[in-house]
């Protein structure tokens, strides 16, 4: 698998690019804008972009679906809690304070335990609820791309509508810290540091 790491955005979201090498096929996490960069990088690395992969709803990771979308025809993932979530009127309002384009309709609604497919590259998809309630992230031995769910050294919020601390910790504690101490952490932003490991979070990570 190919990993391309960007920041991108008003907001500095790490948005990545995973590719089957062997397929010439790829996805995008979480565009939180700057399009043109994440598409001009695609159109380097010699792939097709076939989805658009939300690790949660939050507009500054999903704000460049919509022309990421128009320009390729690459399929949208979100889990169905926060597709649905987010979909509601209420919190549509509430989050277009920020200015940022919405994501059009999600393709597919995925669950705890499902997989995704890009060309031979398999994603695990692990429900983390607590950073918004449909928050997942994405595994691929040793890769984990964590969305806001966990940083390094650090953890996502917890005070925006749908979130809750404790949920986000027993998240973090139940389904990820149990993985391998040499799984690669990738977050949703660079806070504290562009990667990690598990192993690294569980000795040195303050929240936990």
């Amino acid at each position: 698998m190919l990993i391309k790491q960007m920041i991108v955005g008003s907001m500095a979201v790490c948005c990545y690019i995973v590719a089957c090498e062997k397929k010439k096929v790829a996805a995008v996490i979480d565009p939180g804008g700057d399009e043109g960069k994440i598409l001009a990088e695609v159109k380097k690395m010699g792939v097709d972009l076939e989805y658009i992969i939300a690790t949660h709803g939050h507009p500054d990771h999903v704000c460049g679906n919509k022309k990421i979308q128009e320009q390729t025809g690459a399929k949208i993932i979100m889990h169905a809690a926060d597709a649905a979530f987010f979909g509601t009127p209420e919190v549509k309002n509430y989050f277009s304070m920020l200015g940022l384009t919405p994501s059009p309709p999600v393709d597919r609604q995925v669950m705890d335990g499902d997989e995704i497919m890009i060309g031979d590259v398999t994603f695990k998809v692990i429900h983390t609820p607590g950073h918004t309630p449909g928050g997942m992230c994405l595994y691929n031995a040793p890769d984990l791309f964590t969305g806001d769910t966990l940083f390094v050294g650090g953890l996502g919020r917890s005070d925006f509508p749908g979130g809750s601390h404790q949920e986000l910790l027993a998240s973090i504690r139940n389904k990820l810290l149990v993985l391998p101490p040499e799984t690669v952490v990738w977050p949703g932003h660079g806070y504290g540091g562009s990667r990690s490991t598990i192993g690294e979070e569980m000795r040195s990570n303050p929240f936990l």
